[in-house]
């Protein structure tokens, strides 16, 4: 487990980093850093001995976040605003066939496992979802939208 950013580095968070109940002085729920934000690595660190975490220092609202580095992206590496990030909820608008057989009924809900921003014009997401599980089916930005919320993440949110 080696990472991949050093002390000093610029780094841009890629989701939205919300308190998870540890943050002084936050209510668990509250935006910390929005994504997109850029600071520099101030420490590095692990969780339960099988993730890097870093000590990010956001100067545009000083606050020093723990971010996991599946969160992190270099400040100098392309970067697209996406309407879905890593771990979000959503619903496809049509249905998704696999060797012409739909496998995905339109309005099936799933969950975003990474964001493909390569061309800011076309951002696609690998999508897990629920009714075709063990498989991982890119999706374009356009046929997706966010899947309704549970009571509980309206009450946390």
């Amino acid at each position: 487990m080696q990472p991949i950013y050093e002390l000093g580095d610029a780094v841009r968070v890629v989701r939205n980093v919300r308190d998870d109940g540890t943050y002084p002085g936050s209510a668990r729920g509250d935006l910390l850093v929005r994504r997109g934000s850029v600071g520099h690595v101030v420490d590095i660190g692990s969780f339960l001995m099988d993730q890097v975490i870093y000590s990010v220092h956001f100067l545009a609202n000083n606050r020093i976040v723990g971010c996991r580095e599946e969160e992190l992206i270099g400040a100098d590496e392309a970067w697209a605003e996406s309407k879905f990030e890593t771990r979000e909820r959503v619903c496809n608008l049509r249905p998704l066939a696999l060797g012409g057989i739909i496998r995905v009924p339109a309005g099936s809900e799933g969950e975003v496992l990474k964001v493909l921003r390569e061309q800011a014009d076309d951002i696609a997401y690998h999508v897990h979802f629920d009714a075709l599980p063990g498989h991982t089916l890119q999706v374009r930005e356009a046929a997706l939208e966010a899947a309704p919320r549970t009571t509980m993440e309206r009450l946390h949110v």
